[in-house]
């Protein structure tokens, strides 16, 4: 071996030495540090098998600042007065929120007769109902009637219910209950309609 070449791995396992006591030095100088207690000294709130704090149990056994009725939200929200509340309002609430940027709905045709129970159409309910009321439309003959651009037209102002038309198949269902066809009706859509 050269005398050039022993230097240099020389300076290089000094290197590699010099290398692993400073990561060495590293680790200890960051590693935690254990507390000891004396044996007299009252327990920390930290400690093994201290019990909770004071101030931490008497927030964990406070009654609750506001009392949560989620089920009568959600009874009072589905009752028909909230229900008959106009398209702009708040389903939970009743209060108003500002309306989309669809555009207004044409006026149906005012119905000759007396309104039908649109309720019995399947994915319509008391808002449902309310909704296509403030837009003239009662019965199912006017809702038979409708054209894809009605369809499309009155689904725009339908808001958190678009898409109902279409996937509850409203207007097959008109048909059926505008020609008085209850077993046909029964038939295809189930009862309880």
């Amino acid at each position: 071996m050269s005398p050039q070449t022993a230097q240099a791995a020389f300076l290089i396992a000094l290197g590699v030495v010099f290398l692993a006591v400073a990561i060495w030095m590293f680790m200890r100088a960051n590693r935690r540090t254990k507390v000891i207690r004396d044996e007299g000294a009252a327990k920390d709130v930290l400690d093994e098998g201290a019990s909770p704090a004071a101030r931490n149990q008497a927030l964990i056994d406070a009654p609750a600042a506001v009392a949560r009725d989620v089920g009568q939200t959600s009874t009072n929200a589905n009752s028909d007065a909230i229900a008959a509340a106009t398209a702009s309002a708040d389903a939970e609430a009743g209060a108003a929120v500002t309306p989309t940027t669809a555009p207004p709905p044409a006026p149906a045709p005012a119905p000759t007769g007396e309104a039908d129970d649109l309720k019995k159409i399947k994915g319509v309910g008391p808002k449902l109902v309310t909704m296509l009321k403030e837009q003239g439309i009662t019965t199912y003959a006017q809702i038979a009637a409708w054209s894809d651009a009605d369809v499309a037209r009155i689904d725009e102002t339908l808001g958190r219910f678009k898409g109902r038309i279409e996937r509850d198949q409203w207007v097959e269902q008109a048909k059926l209950l505008a020609a008085g066809d209850e077993a046909g009706f029964t038939e295809k859509f189930g009862r309880d309609g």
